[in-house]
């Protein structure tokens, strides 16, 4: 497996294209490894020391074993690394970061203590804050992200997932962003420019699918690690062939703004066409990317329902993860 993950290969990024801004991959990187007296260990965080996520793990190794892209965008690149054990992990590496050494481990250790509370939110539990690089070692998902998913199953005419396992990840989703809203607004004075109540990422490749089709949110407060670079000029829009919305992703640090990016997933989930963002229309016949009768399409219909809500164009008119979540499950228990 070593020689596997020694081996460069061609990368291949299956994000959406525009928001995937080229650049090399760590493993072009080598001259991060040039002139470093001594290899340099990552740090693990306070919850996972000692507790099973296994051996120390190096810079020099964890540059070696990357075995590909798993995808990139303006804050950074995350690759596939396989270590010498054969344990299989996520390595994100930010292109530029906007704090300093200390309070960059202050916000790891605290954004990893909060998501190890939280089944619905991925866990990391090593970081490195090095001159020339900068990282955090999160679970690896082997079914990938919503994305993934969605537009590959898209580009190939299929469809990727049945309603039942759609609505499972929207209620997953749903629960791991109201338990970020729940958090306290800072933990302390030392953290007050922190928002530990703010994801500031929320988007379909940032959402990692179990293979029970749960799901787990991704980059929980990352965005207040790092800055977006201008490495592509294209904002940031949903790419399928069937769901070309013209909807951004907002970028705003904002709970309003988390959950105007949550509708956005809904929309893509639905499969739902711009030329169709009228429910009238969508009524009179079937403009989702699935067949569904009965229960289910009542339920698509509600969720339908909730998309427009958190989508609407004044922040204040948007519902809370609260009630979003009171009305997720109850779109989850229609029956016919």
């Amino acid at each position: 497996m070593m020689n596997r993950a020694l081996t460069p290969r061609t990368r291949r990024s299956y994000k959406y294209d525009e928001d995937s801004c080229r650049s090399m991959s760590i493993h072009e990187y080598e001259e991060f490894m040039v002139g470093f007296k001594e290899d340099l260990p990552l740090k693990f965080c306070d919850q996972y020391r000692g507790k099973g996520k296994g051996k120390q793990i190096t810079l020099k190794e964890a540059l070696r074993a990357s075995v590909g892209v798993l995808g990139e965008s303006p804050m950074g690149m995350t690759e596939k690394v396989v270590l010498l054990g054969g344990k299989t992990c996520a390595v994100k590496r930010f292109r530029m970061v906007m704090v300093k050494r200390v309070e960059f481990g202050r916000r790891v250790e605290k954004l990893a203590q909060i998501s190890s509370q939280c089944e619905f939110l991925v866990p990391f539990f090593a970081y490195l804050y090095a001159k020339r690089i900068k990282l955090v070692v999160c679970d690896y998902y082997p079914m990938g992200s919503l994305a993934d998913l969605l537009s590959g199953a898209r580009e190939r005419g299929q469809t990727a997932l049945e309603w039942g396992q759609r609505l499972q990840i929207v209620v997953s989703i749903a629960q791991a962003i109201a338990f970020i809203h729940s958090q306290p607004h800072h933990s302390d004075h030392k953290d007050k420019d922190m928002y530990l109540n703010v994801h500031g990422n929320i988007k379909s490749s940032n959402v990692m699918i179990n293979v029970d089709f749960t799901a787990c949110l991704a980059d929980y407060g990352f965005a207040q690690l790092a800055a977006r670079t201008d490495h592509c000029d294209t904002p940031q829009h949903v790419k399928s062939s069937s769901f070309r919305s013209n909807f951004r992703f907002s970028e705003t640090l904002s709970q309003k703004s988390d959950v105007y990016n949550f509708g956005v997933i809904l929309l893509d989930v639905l499969g739902i066409k711009k030329s169709d963002v009228n429910k009238r229309g969508l009524k009179m016949g079937s403009c989702f990317e699935f067949d569904v009768q009965g229960k289910e399409k009542r339920q698509a219909f509600g969720v339908w329902d909730i998309a427009l809500a958190c989508t609407k164009k004044l922040p204040e008119e948007r519902p809370d993860m609260e009630k979003v979540v009171t009305l997720v499950y109850d779109v989850k228990k229609v029956t016919m």
